[in-house]
């Protein structure tokens, strides 16, 4: 099988397997939420049934118990709570004998209530199987745990929530056919995708296998040849054959034109200018958007040579040539361009990169050619702000996640109050204060949580100012010495970052930090060693904070940078949200480790300065 054949295959298979997995996921989620929606709903109308017989119970002490479980209107609210719901049963039992006393139930008032499992370790515990199970069972039913009612003198009354799990299949059907066609549907368009794409992608190799074949057998035919991405495989069977081509044509001359007009078809849509020199110093390929930095057109350029097209009275020249004649690369390096040729408007900073080309090992001439590449660096902050605005509303779903449940708590209370209310409303009973003061307290809470993400998402004015990393680590560290010395902690600092500066909201970033540094200071309070670095990458500055705590257990750390989440008593759930957020306005980026045990490590990227 080729290697064409076998890549198509592979990717049907991952597509196939991300689809089904997906898929198996998507379905596994939606039944694990019906079943905690059914727990849910079961436990509120136990409760509200428990507090409608205790609230008729006492309402008329006069009538014996039976009598007052039998009222009718007490009956026609056990059958009205049942008409819409996905509870199968509720019943008021004497616990002694488990007789009914009080069914939703016609008929069954007399019998004895036969016992069931429990139903929340059903939901809490059970795998998606074991659901999916009782989901096809027509006949298994599950209880809660009873409500017991002490009712004077001596009698003792037990309310019981009845569970039937097929009732629910009903709603998870619409669910499923959703999930089926999408995932069908899915399958389809990446099977298809998977075989465009190889046929367009493998293309190119296939053309020029053929042509090197032709090459080989000594008939030469130039054909275009598309570009495209290959496997290492294929790449080693060009080299080969190129090799082969190299021995029965050595000898023979090239022309650089043809070379140039190929490589030139390759790069003519670059955003940057690439210019190659070779040992005399003399252009022989230029290429990208070289009007657009030199304000010269490519054809006036053939042949000159390096001084004349970067004259050395220019910084980017001055630039050029040291680097060719002390043999060492250039990268990223922002310089002025201030050509003399330069029309106002023109492109008056770039970023340079200068590379050597050594001369292949068997050619006739040693020595090394030279490679200069021009970047436009607005071009490049552009680029960077699209892919900084897609990070930014990824950020802001990740924050905001803990704010759901933050306004989910005070509606559920709302809402069972509001029932009760109204329950009390509809038997006559005006008496509703006590609900209505929860209400209000649960309407007020609800208030001070959106307010709360209100100010939290409003848009923050940067003083931006040029600072030396070291210098900011160092800050950092005698912030937190007074702490960490009362706690018995040690602090240990590594600093790699001589000359590097970031371009930051100083008070900001300080802030973002020490929310870090407190958690890590609090994560061990019977002492430890609390770990700073700083270092540089190409152009990124890294921040580390380490600290040999606890560490954070793995089912938590997808949680902790959300807003309102915390795991701390008096904790408010702001801290690493806020640093989360204020790392992204910086355009940076923050990630984390941890090994239970042994502590965790927090890494902040800020772009440096240029």
């Amino acid at each position: 099988m080729t290697l064409q054949a076998r890549l198509t295959l592979y990717y049907v298979l991952l597509a196939v397997l991300m689809v089904t997995t997906i898929s198996a996921i998507n379905l596994g989620n939606e039944i694990e939420a019906k079943f905690e929606d059914t727990l849910k709903l079961a436990q509120r109308f136990q409760q509200f049934a428990a507090d409608v017989v205790t609230q008729a119970l006492n309402s008329d002490r006069q009538l014996t118990i039976r009598e007052a479980l039998r009222k009718p209107a007490l009956v026609d609210q056990f059958k009205k709570m049942m008409s819409d719901s996905r509870i199968d049963e509720l019943a008021v039992v004497d616990p002694s004998n488990n007789e009914i006393l009080l069914d939703s139930i016609e008929g069954l008032l007399g019998t004895k209530l036969a016992d069931h499992a429990d139903f929340e370790p059903l939901v809490r515990r059970a795998s998606w199987y074991q659901k999916f199970r009782a989901l096809r069972s027509v006949t298994d039913r599950y209880q809660l745990e009873p409500i017991v009612l002490d009712v004077p003198p001596s009698l003792r009354l037990s309310v019981r929530a009845i569970i039937r799990p097929n009732l629910i299949e009903d709603d998870i059907l619409p669910s499923l056919k959703e999930n089926v066609n999408v995932a069908l549907t899915a399958l389809i368009c990446a099977v298809v995708a998977t075989f465009l794409f190889s046929k367009v992608a493998f293309r190119p190799l296939g053309v020029l296998r053929h042509q090197l074949d032709m090459v080989t057998a000594g008939q030469f035919e130039p054909a275009r040849i598309e570009d495209g991405k290959s496997g290492s495989d294929e790449f080693s069977l060009m080299a080969s054959k190129v090799n082969l081509l190299g021995q029965r044509l050595r000898g023979a001359q090239f022309e650089v034109s043809d070379l140039r007009g190929n490589i030139d078809r390759l790069l003519q849509d670059l955003e940057d200018a690439v210019f190659i020199f070779n040992r005399e110093r003399r252009l022989v390929f230029a290429s990208g958007s070289v009007e657009k930095f030199l304000a010269k057109e490519r054809v006036d350029l053939a042949g000159a040579n390096m001084d004349d097209i970067f004259p050395p009275s220019t910084t980017l020249g001055l630039l050029i040539s040291q680097a060719a004649e002390m043999g060492r690369t250039v990268r990223h390096r922002r310089v002025p361009t201030a050509f003399p040729t330069q029309e106002p408007g023109a492109i008056s900073v770039v970023l340079l990169s200068v590379d050597l080309l050594e001369t292949l090992p068997g050619a006739t001439h040693a020595g090394s050619g030279i490679l200069v590449r021009l970047r436009d660096p607005e071009a490049q902050r552009k680029l960077g702000r699209e892919l900084q605005t897609a990070d930014r509303l990824a950020a802001i779903s990740r924050v905001s996640g803990g704010v759901a449940h933050e306004v989910k708590n005070p509606l559920n209370a709302i809402l069972l109050h509001v029932e009760v209310a109204r329950a009390k409303l509809a038997q006559g009973d005006t008496d509703v204060v006590p609900q209505m003061e929860i209400i209000s307290r649960e309407i007020l809470r609800l208030d001070r949580v959106v307010k709360t993400f209100l100010d939290f998402t409003r848009p923050v004015e940067l003083n931006i100012s040029q600072v030396p990393l070291q210098e900011l680590v160092s800050e950092m560290v005698e912030l937190a010495r007074p702490q960490a010395d009362a706690a018995g902690i040690r602090i240990s600092v590594q600093q790699e970052a001589e000359g590097a500066e970031v371009r930051i909201d100083r008070d900001l970033v300080k802030q973002a930090l020490l929310n870090i540094v407190v958690n890590a200071m609090q994560a061990m309070p019977e002492g430890g060693e609390l770990r700073f670095e700083s270092s540089v990458t190409e152009d990124i500055a890294e921040i580390r904070v380490s600290d040999t705590g606890p560490g954070i257990p793995p089912e938590l750390r997808e949680k902790i940078f959300r807003l309102y989440y915390t795991t701390k008593k008096d904790g408010s759930g702001i801290g690493l949200a806020m640093t989360f957020r204020i790392v992204q306005l910086h355009d940076g980026t923050i990630d984390f480790t941890s090994e239970p045990g042994k502590g965790t490590t927090f890494l902040v990227r800020l772009p440096i300065a240029i």
